[in-house]
């Protein structure tokens, strides 16, 4: 298989591509959308919270079985993140499509730790999408050493992209 200058084949380099801007437009395009007949569900901020949640947990797991020499243990705690952040990513749709945007309701220096935490939150959750995706393809083609490089990149981005996916939930919860 053709590698690029990366080390991640041609072949999927297209695909990272294309999802990591159509996945981003079609959240954008689905926030505007209301599934007709369907009440709000207003269950699930907490829910994919904890996902959230659970997801850094296993990236920070994942990490400690790798420097421990157990790929078999970071593989799957890897593919369950990558499993958790789709789910994430359905139930936030989802709810986006039964409910209008909460307003955040503090005031003072709270709002503008909010505001930067959620910008930079969903600015980081976009940027992420290719690292993500190289660093799997990466790995799956067993091109470990370009895996690492990059994994080195992308693990504190998810990291913070999940934790502050939790802190985003926190410190809106109130005002749902």
């Amino acid at each position: 298989m053709k590698q690029d200058v990366s080390g991640t084949s041609k072949k999927y380099t297209i695909w990272i591509w294309i999802l990591s801007i159509v996945i981003p437009v079609a959240v954008a395009v689905l926030f505007t959308v209301r599934i007709p007949g369907v009440e709000r569900l207003g269950f699930l901020p907490p829910i994919y919270a904890t996902i959230n949640g659970i997801t850094a947990i296993l990236l920070v797991l994942a990490v400690f079985q790798i420097k421990k020499g157990n790929r078999i243990a970071h593989e799957r705690l890897m593919k369950t993140s990558m499993i958790l952040s789709v789910l994430f990513l359905l139930m936030y749709v989802l709810y986006h499509m039964t409910s209008d945007s909460t307003p955040f309701g503090g005031v003072g220096t709270i709002k503008y730790i909010y505001y930067f935490v959620l910008i930079s939150h969903i600015l980081l959750s976009v940027i992420v999408i290719p690292f993500v995706l190289i660093t799997y393809v990466r790995a799956i083609s067993g091109n470990f050493h370009s895996h690492k490089k990059i994994a080195r990149i992308t693990f504190p981005l998810w990291l913070y992209v999940a934790v502050t996916g939790v802190i985003v939930y926190l410190m809106i919860s109130p005002y749902y």
